[in-house]
């Protein structure tokens, strides 16, 4: 199985992108492929790699985003009017390569219901984003970390997370056994992913679940025989269900809580500034809540 190291203290820098192209995957999936003279100095780390992804008000041709502040970036964007800073959203790394210097980026498409896929839905060549991204591979935007000693791996996401599974899968080696679930709105949503390894993926239809009266991916995994061996868990979507898949994993299937990287890529009912706010109350010194 492979194994993956902690991450490292590397810096991050801001870059200036256009798109190149737009490429449509399926119902709700867009692939949009960036490029710019400055993403050779870009360095992902594959498989779940994430960045900051910033971009324009419609009334705007390029996000406002206070690139120069240097680490002070953050408080100077938190202190700008929300209706005229860039729209900060996070993303995954799809893929990257050189000469010419492009990378892609999946979004998941939800009609008008929120900026990002607004965006989405209606870029075309030449739009400009910026983006904060690492500057080398070993970085803390990578979260998908597999201990020594890991037998196999359980994997869990919605189409939010479908990008970085399929960066998880492709750097997985042939030795790696996983078991994958991935619920997408649509069968017509599935992906071929790429992968050298023992990887059994079930593909789970939001829309014939509600149809059927079926659960979605709780229900799913809770139903499945798992294997037997040291378990390392990665479960990514929407903020509750990835709450309570671990509380599955842990409270009732008794595996180590330090074996399960879960993330809320998302959570009903909240958009990104929200949990920001939030992360950065909840992070302040003196609160004990």
């Amino acid at each position: 199985m492979a194994t993956a190291t902690a991450a490292t203290a590397v810096p991050f820098r801001f870059f200036e992108l256009s798109v190149v192209r737009t490429e449509r995957l399926g119902p709700t999936m867009l692939r949009i492929t960036f490029g710019g003279q400055e993403l050779g100095g870009f360095a992902t780390g594959s498989r779940d790699q994430r960045f900051k992804l910033f971009l324009p008000h419609p009334h705007q041709e390029t996000p406002v985003v206070p690139t120069e502040a240097g680490q002070e970036w953050f408080a100077r964007w938190r202190a700008m009017d929300p209706a005229v800073r860039g729209i900060m959203r996070s993303y995954t790394a799809r893929d990257q390569r050189r000469d010419p210097d492009e990378l892609d980026v999946d979004f998941a498409l939800h009609g008008d219901s929120g900026p990002a896929s607004r965006w989405a839905a209606r870029a075309r060549p030449g739009d400009r984003v910026t983006v904060l991204g690492p500057v080398v591979e070993d970085n803390g935007g990578v979260d998908f970390r597999p201990p020594p000693g890991t037998d196999w791996t359980l994997i869990a996401a919605d189409e939010t997370a479908l990008p970085a599974v399929a960066g998880i899968l492709e750097w997985l080696p042939a030795s790696a056994r996983a078991k994958v679930w991935i619920e997408v709105p649509h069968p017509d949503d599935r992906q071929y992913l790429p992968t050298e390894a023992d990887a059994e993926i079930t593909w789970l239809f939001r829309s014939e679940a509600a149809q059927q009266g079926r659960g979605g991916l709780l229900d799913a995994v809770r139903a499945a025989e798992l294997p037997e061996g040291a378990l390392y868990a990665w479960i990514a979507g929407e903020a509750g269900s990835v709450r309570a898949m671990r509380r599955h994993l842990v409270g009732e299937r008794g595996f180590d809580r330090r074996a399960v990287t879960f993330t809320g890529y998302w959570r009903l009912g909240a958009t990104e500034e929200e949990l920001v706010a939030e992360a950065v109350s909840a992070a302040a010194p003196g609160r004990d809540d």
